[in-house]
């Protein structure tokens, strides 16, 4: 028994340094990639000071209307990702894709990612770069919460919403994280810290983008660049873990029945008739009856749907707004 024990120790120990050594040399290959990269990064739009910290802010084109693209959770760098989209709009208006903290070539802030704190940097950074309200907002996954939370506080500055497969406040409250979402969460953010992230690219950057054409093979390089640099970081962390709270605060005013909103549903043909999907619709459609304005569309695709059919999402979003226009 006593051979036995001594066997299992001396193993365990062989196990724990090779965990160490592993960890030891994911940290420095890290460190190594992230400064061999770093000369490879070069900001296109503007940096705007707001709370100390640089938050970048990426405009073109011209026009009456400036639509403000809002990145979802974990899109390490919108200003690169979304671009397939944007330039559909940025050819008759004029758009901001604002990359808020811990995103793109914005600083991490390491604050709470409070909603009120993450919407007066949003707005903040793009007054210092001349954008001036009012806004359409076309916010994406999670950003949903800020923009609809926008239309709440500020409803003179949102002249409507194009809502690309957005979380509604009420579905972060009604499905929480719970205790192993959390620790997963903050696991993830261990681990990226530590370097295993270089280890698993599929999940630090969208492949998809490097198949499309919209970026330039440089530009490419740089989508990955900052992706390894900005992916999951404490910013991302603490987003995530304070959706509940964050909603809450949404839950807590009235709704905004004055912003028009265009809801874009984005449905997985294997998906189309899960549960999840079933409810989603119907989130969409009850949220939608209570605005003054409002329409629920289905896309075909993954809930990345900008990458999929952004001309369909432009010509969406423009009708809609013609009518936002005529009834306004």
């Amino acid at each position: 028994m006593q051979k036995l024990l001594n066997v299992l120790k001396k193993a365990s120990i062989t196990l724990l340094a090779v965990i160490l050594l592993a960890t030891i040399a994911a940290f420095i290959n890290n460190q190594v990639q992230l400064s061999r990269e770093s000369a490879l990064l070069k900001e296109e739009g503007s940096l705007a000071q707001v709370d100390g910290q640089d938050i970048h802010v990426y405009q073109e084109g011209n026009g009456q209307d400036t639509y403000v693209f809002m990145p979802g959770s974990g899109i390490a760098a919108p200003m690169y990702e979304l671009r397939g989209m944007y330039r559909k709009f940025s050819q008759e208006n004029k758009i901001a894709v604002v990359e808020r903290a811990g995103y793109g070539y914005s600083d991490v802030s390491g604050d709470d990612r409070d909603i009120d704190k993450i919407l007066e940097q949003t707005r903040e950074a793009l007054m210092q770069t001349g954008n001036k309200p009012p806004y359409i907002l076309v916010p994406h996954s999670i950003s949903g919460i800020e923009a609809i939370y926008w239309a709440q506080k500020y409803p003179a500055e949102v002249k409507g919403i194009i809502a690309l497969d957005i979380g509604l406040p009420q579905q972060y409250v009604a499905h929480p994280l719970g205790f192993i979402d959390s620790v997963m969460v903050r696991g993830t953010n261990l681990l990226t810290a530590l370097g295993f992230h270089r280890f698993a690219p599929s999940m630090v950057y969208n492949p998809e983008v490097l198949r499309q054409s919209f970026l330039t093979e440089q530009e490419k390089e740089r989508y990955k660049a900052i992706s390894y640099r900005q992916f999951f970081n404490r910013d991302m962390e603490r987003e995530l873990l304070q959706s509940y709270n964050n909603s809450m605060k949404s839950l807590n005013l009235p709704y905004p029945a004055d912003t028009p909103i265009l809801f874009l549903d984005a449905i997985a043909d294997q998906y189309k008739d899960s549960i999840y999907t079933i409810q989603n619709q119907k989130d969409y459609h009850a949220f939608a009856a209570k605005l003054h304005l409002s329409e629920v569309k289905t896309l075909r695709g993954t809930h990345s749907i900008y990458l999929y059919v952004p001309d369909e999402i432009y010509q969406l979003a423009m009708v809609f707004m013609e009518q936002v226009k005529q009834k306004g």
